[in-house]
């Protein structure tokens, strides 16, 4: 066993606490990571207040990016020293990922949520006798090290300027955002597009809506330093929702006939439902916000749906392939396209507490912790 630190997470709506713990050597086909930094989303806050199936005491944490410094039997692609950003777990042999669609695996919730090695029980972590949950999203990053699959695990490009604690961050919210504009919905230039939400996926989606050259962007965003910088990067229109009486009327103004591709990254039915109600025929309506309520559920007339050929969507991880899609959004940053650091602000993982209270209070976009 190898001494790390890490944030575990000990009950529901409880702060992380910072302990030491025990890390396994990595097993046949894993490899163990020393985590330069990984990003604070809000799936890590979900899994940890309202998904009890997760057992706890357990590391979360999805977003993390750093050096191999041990491999297990069976790996010879990745290599001690190599410069990697973690990603989700998939099978790698059903039909879904035979189409480049991992994070629609048959096997995804068992390997991402169950918390262990599904091939034996075993954990990745302890605490002398204690079992800590591990391999959420197929990695725990919430730790100076971590343990996940190779096949996880996407190699830093040469020649990226970037800090590498914060690549972490593509290999889930940004790539959801801009994932869910480019691949999900396949927004074509010229069309319109609305976001709901301005935290990182939404600008992420707002950015590539801009890389896509749709003709009308706009933030749906209470904050105002988000929706200033949501103009930065190519948004058209912002709408401040705790200004508007009915936002249905604001989308009307901008976009008489509707909006061609709505995405919601806040989770909230009246919002969900406001979008999918202002959509243009054959518009599409793509939800990645994860709500706050496990029963929440959106009203649908079933001929209102069927007459204008209006589309629902559920996406996960933008429907990508993480090896081809973020080298490819890490082009965009080279090209200017895709300021994703401009929305970064680190912390030490020892704050993890106070990382979370400052993106609550709308202080930072992005956290990054640094263990």
């Amino acid at each position: 066993m190898t001494i790390a630190t890490a944030a575990v997470a000990r009950g529901a709506n409880a702060d992380f606490t910072i302990e030491e713990i025990e890390v396994a050597a990595p097993g046949r086909g894993e490899v163990r990571v020393r985590i330069a930094g990984v990003g604070l989303c809000h799936t890590d806050l979900v899994f940890r207040d309202q998904v009890a199936a997760f057992a706890k005491p357990a590391i979360l944490g999805h977003e993390g990016a750093g050096v191999v410094e041990a491999v297990g039997d069976g790996v010879d692609e990745i290599g001690v020293g190599d410069r990697v950003i973690l990603g989700f777990s998939s099978c790698g042999g059903c039909p879904r990922c035979d189409e480049r669609l991992p994070s629609y695996c048959n096997m995804f919730v068992p390997l991402n949520y169950a918390g262990m090695r599904l091939e034996d029980g075993s954990t990745a972590y302890a605490k002398g006798e204690e079992w800590i949950s591990s391999h959420f999203f197929g990695q725990s990053s919430f730790s100076s090290l971590a343990v996940t699959r190779a096949s996880n695990v996407v190699k830093v490009p040469d020649g990226v300027p970037l800090p590498l604690e914060y690549l972490g961050t593509l290999g889930c919210g940004f790539q959801t955002g801009a994932g869910a504009v480019m691949r999900s919905m396949d927004v074509k230039e010229g069309a319109s597009l609305i976001v709901f939400g301005g935290g990182p996926v939404g600008l992420a989606a707002v950015m590539a809506g801009a890389i896509r050259q749709c003709g009308t962007i706009i933030l749906v965003e209470p904050i105002e330093a988000r929706r200033k910088i949501a103009q930065e990067f190519g948004a058209t229109h912002v709408i401040d929702p705790q200004a508007v009486t009915d936002l249905g009327a604001a989308i009307r103004e901008i976009l008489p006939a509707g909006v061609d591709a709505a995405l919601d990254t806040t989770g909230i039915v009246p919002v969900i439902e406001a979008g999918l109600a202002n959509l243009a025929p054959h518009g599409v309506i793509g939800l990645v916000g994860v709500p706050h309520q496990t029963d929440a559920a959106i009203s649908v007339n079933i001929g209102a749906l069927m007459t204008p050929g209006h589309r629902i969507l559920g996406i996960i991880e933008g429907d990508s392939e993480p090896q081809d899609f973020i080298p490819e959004l890490l082009a965009y940053h080279a090209e200017g396209k895709f300021p994703f650091d401009r929305l970064i602000r680190t912390f030490p993982l020892s704050q993890i507490n106070a990382a979370i209270a400052a993106q609550a209070r709308g202080e930072c976009i992005k956290a990054v912790l640094i263990p």
